[in-house]
């Protein structure tokens, strides 16, 4: 398995994996702008060829398995609090994860992990993962951050298995693009060889 920065050709598999990894969050928003006849993944992608928003190739890497994406990474450091959004900007059940992300400003902050099904298991997240800390590192941050909803218990064991420990949380704002109730929470890890800042 061989991994690496992702491309602008790369995008229309960033979006594929984006529908997997955003418990629905993406598709609700794609959806706005999706032409008649137009495939969502191809809204994602046009999102993902950006040279400016976080969803963007320059903020994703690739797991890659002979010759074939296999799983990505999506990690970008969190503005400073000065830059945060306006809560108010946002539909209501999002606002609980840009609360959360506002909880470590400047942070390292993972937004997508995701693996195609017929990698799985195959420890591609934990490879990805693995390139956290040195992009953390490379982007100036002293720790990692990523949310997830608790009942996502496949995510949240493999985040405390690799040494993310839980540090907030927020009620979820039920909506039919997600299937989640109870908490999202916040985990962080500290950067391999950084010091507390």
């Amino acid at each position: 398995m061989e991994t690496g920065q992702a491309t602008r050709a790369d995008c229309r598999a960033i979006a594929e994996l984006a529908l997997m990894a955003g418990e629905g969050i993406p598709a609700y928003f794609w959806e706005q702008s999706r032409k008649p006849g137009q495939d969502i993944e191809d809204v994602g992608a046009q999102n993902a060829a950006s040279d400016t928003e976080n969803f963007s190739f320059r903020n994703a890497h690739l797991a890659i398995v002979n010759n074939a994406v296999a799983g990505m990474l999506l990690a970008y450091r969190l503005t400073d609090a000065e830059h945060a959004d306006d809560l108010e900007d946002f539909p209501a059940f999002i606002r609980p994860l840009i609360e959360l992300e506002q909880c470590v400003p400047g942070r390292f902050y993972i937004n997508m992990l995701a693996t195609y099904p017929d990698y799985r298991n195959q420890a591609v997240g934990s490879t990805l993962m693995g390139l956290a800390d040195k992009l953390a590192a490379n982007a100036g941050c002293s720790l990692l951050s990523v949310e997830v909803f608790e009942q996502n218990t496949g995510a949240l064991r493999l985040y405390q298995r690799l040494g993310y420990a839980m540090v907030d949380r927020r009620p979820v704002v039920t909506h039919p693009c997600h299937p989640y109730t109870g908490d999202v929470v916040l985990l962080t890890k500290q950067v391999s060889g950084a010091q507390l800042s």
